[in-house]
């Protein structure tokens, strides 16, 4: 374990300058203050660092605005982007009266998720392995305004930049809409630019796994990083973001993590693999469905039933349900299966009774890490505590069910105010133990509700090509 001490010694052993203090907000935004080594002390790991809490969005009032980062000694990494030698350290927001964990610090919340399970008896770990998939654009432009609004991507991969002549010629080497799965080079123009963020994860402590063109011709990709308990993976998942955006920016590229940038190829989902142990037992293994136990069931019944509250969480943003549309492959359906990708959990094919885990397909990687794998944790804990039975498994291609045996299998949810409703009702899943407070719900909530409303009096180009003239 990384002490106070070994931080101290990794500051004087690379000459570091600046000591960069980071966390994350509701939103799931990294935040930072840079501190000069020569104001970097050890009482900074016992004291905290002072910041101003009303300034981020969803947190703190003016009156009670005091608030203190407090470092964890083991996230302690160097900045590979930084011309100035710079350590990085992820921090817990704490309340500076109580020394607690700030209720809507999502990084507190985590931890507060992983005592509670823990203090269930249920078991000791979770573990979470996310797959978020992104975009590499050339550019990206958009406006709005008054006058009207517009977005515009460039990407010399995408199929429409078939026309265009560049300075060093169009080398024509590209793929066609929803054709961009696994094509080798010159076709796949982003492996070195994915070569490289594996590197530079690595030299940050995040093991990776594979990396690959994917299916959107228009520079998606993803990154396969290893799994880990919930708080260490929500970190990680925080460096893979800061890394990927950062190499994509070295290359004069932009990256994005939004769910469905481009109209009619396929959206940026980010898969959620997970399982819970205890004593060092995998408790997913059994002799049922698929080699689950009645645990692993019981755990789905949980994810189903509550699927739509945890929307609001897991998928944050409007544009995260222009990906959730019926009948475009995407994983709406609140059903499980062992080969079904349309359905909202998946069992994939393992050989070795230790990796049993349920994969929960419907997320996308807009959502807060911390806040999204606590949310599922707590949902799949009501179900083995309610022994919430998810009925029997869909292995059928559920776009090819007839209409009334379609109607029978629920859906996810089709608009973030509508999840945002559900959530507000179907919460309490969510409270026990206080891992979510009332309050930090609210307070979300309330943040969301801003989006939808702008999100809702922006006037849409579609809507001129439909109604103009009428």
């Amino acid at each position: 374990m990384t002490s106070a001490k070994d931080v101290m010694k990794m500051i004087a052993d690379n000459e570091v300058k600046f000591v960069d203090l980071r966390f994350t907000d509701t939103r799931g935004k990294e935040q930072h203050v840079s501190v000069p080594t020569k104001a970097f002390g050890d009482d900074k790991f016992t004291d905290g660092h002072a910041f101003d809490g009303s300034s981020i969005a969803g947190w703190k009032s003016i009156e009670s605005s005091d608030m203190l980062l407090m470092p964890e000694p083991s996230s302690a990494r160097m900045d590979p982007f930084r011309e100035e030698n710079t350590l990085v350290l992820t921090c817990d927001v704490v309340e500076p009266m109580t020394g607690k964990g700030y209720e809507r610090d999502p990084r507190s919340l985590a931890k507060r998720a992983e005592a509670y399970l823990k203090s269930s008896g249920l078991g000791d770990t979770a573990y979470f392995g996310p797959e978020p998939e992104f975009f590499i654009f050339d550019s990206v432009t958009w406006n709005v305004d008054m006058s009207g609004s517009f977005v515009k991507i460039k990407s010399e991969e995408a199929p429409w930049s078939t026309g265009i002549e560049y300075e060093a010629g169009n080398l024509a080497h590209r793929a066609p809409v929803k054709g961009g799965y696994f094509p080798v080079p010159p076709t796949d123009s982003l492996q070195d630019i994915r070569s490289e963020i594996y590197m530079l994860l690595e030299q940050q402590g995040v093991e990776v796994e594979v990396h690959h063109h994917e299916v959107a011709a228009a520079g998606q990709n993803e990154i396969g990083t290893k799994f880990a308990s919930l708080v260490r993976r929500a970190d990680w998942m925080q460096i893979l973001k800061y890394t990927i955006w950062n190499v994509a920016a070295s290359y004069g590229k932009t990256a994005t993590f939004m769910p469905k940038p481009i109209v009619g190829d396929n959206g940026s989902g980010m898969h959620v693999h997970q399982s819970v142990w205890k004593d060092g037992q995998n408790l997913f293994a059994g002799n049922g469905y698929s080699g689950l136990s009645e645990f692993a069931l019981y755990y789905i019944g949980g994810i189903i039933k509550h699927a739509r509250s945890l929307n609001a969480i897991t998928n944050p943003g409007t544009n995260s349900y222009k990906r959730l549309v019926p009948g475009f492959e995407a994983p709406i359906n609140l059903a499980y299966s062992a080969r079904n990708r349309s359905a909202a959990c998946r069992i994939p094919y393992v050989s070795n009774p230790k990796s049993r885990r349920v994969e929960v397909r419907f997320p996308d990687p807009t959502t807060n890490p911390y806040l999204a794998f606590a949310a599922m944790l707590m949902a799949g804990l009501d179900g083995v505590q309610n022994k919430i039975h998810p009925g029997d498994p869909v292995d059928k291609n559920l776009y090819d069910l007839e209409p009334e045996e379609a109607a029978k299998v629920p859906t996810v949810c089709h608009s973030l105010d509508q999840a945002l409703g559900i959530m507000d009702k179907d919460r309490e899943f969510l409270t026990r133990g206080g891992v979510f407070t009332n309050d930090m719900l609210d307070a979300y909530i309330g943040l969301k509700m801003e989006e939808v409303t702008r999100y809702r009096m922006t006037t849409h180009p579609v809507e001129f090509d439909m109604y103009y003239g009428l």
